[in-house]
């Protein structure tokens, strides 16, 4: 009788402290930034302690299986397409006339020179649906109130972390901050969500910085400049053959 209660403490209690599944959280915050369908204009700088640069970009995404992204600019990258369809990654470089596949073990490498890895703008994994949640606090971000959720991999699901610690906001469900961790528990990036606003039919942060933990005086900024949201999008714009005709 014992067992069943404490068992019955360790199921409940969570529930009744914190109001909510953590699952359930991680995807609200998750579908808040990528709705069933988006489409937009992002601004991406890259800062070192002696340069910076700036790439601009068009990007379309469904659900969990559909991502394209289309460089336009600076000129010298200008055309060049990422598709994420289903399990397939691919790049296509009209410079070269060459469409490269982007094999798994090149997750974790740099996105267009930046802080952000391959995985996270081509979201080969997903948060939701890899990773257990497993809500561990509640603390301050920017004077939200936040969860603070604890994700881990699920057993051979194909992710590049650890382990992510990620706060979300109480109220809106915002993604304030994403901690990465490697699989000896050594933290490798940190996101911060900011400068939350209307973009379209919702409300939401539209700055993303993320900074590597190594890289003294490196960090990268991303900013949703507009995005539409939940406007259908066939599945066959997803395509190799429109990566060549995206302008």
């Amino acid at each position: 009788m014992r067992k069943i209660f404490f068992l019955l403490l360790f199921v409940f209690v969570p529930f009744l402290l914190f109001g909510q599944n953590a699952t359930e959280i991680v995807k609200k915050a998750n579908d808040l930034v990528m709705g069933k369908t988006s489409q937009g204009i992002n601004k991406m700088k890259v800062v070192r302690p002696d340069w910076s640069r700036e790439v601009t970009m068009k990007v379309w995404s469904k659900g969990t299986d559909y991502y394209m992204i289309l460089i336009t600019a600076p000129a010298r990258e200008k055309g060049q397409v990422f598709l994420k369809r289903k399990n397939e990654l691919w790049n296509w470089m009209p410079s070269i006339g060459r469409m490269i596949k982007i094999p798994p073990s090149m997750m974790m490498q740099s996105w267009m020179g930046s802080d952000f890895t391959n995985d996270d703008l081509l979201k080969e994994s997903s948060i939701v649906v890899d990773y257990t949640h497993k809500i561990i606090g509640s603390e301050k971000v920017d004077g939200y109130d936040c969860y603070k959720i604890e994700l881990t991999p699920k057993p051979n699901a194909a992710v590049v972390w650890g382990k992510i610690l990620m706060w979300v906001s109480k109220k809106g469900y915002y993604e304030l901050q994403i901690e990465y961790f490697d699989e000896t528990g050594t933290l490798i990036n940190k996101q911060l969500g900011s400068e939350i606003k209307k973009m379209g039919s919702r409300t939401l942060p539209t700055k993303f910085t993320m900074i590597p933990m190594d890289k003294k005086g490196n960090k990268t900024i991303l900013k949703l400049i507009n995005v539409v949201f939940n406007k259908p999008i066939p599945d066959r714009f997803f395509s190799q053959q429109n990566m060549k005709r995206l302008r």
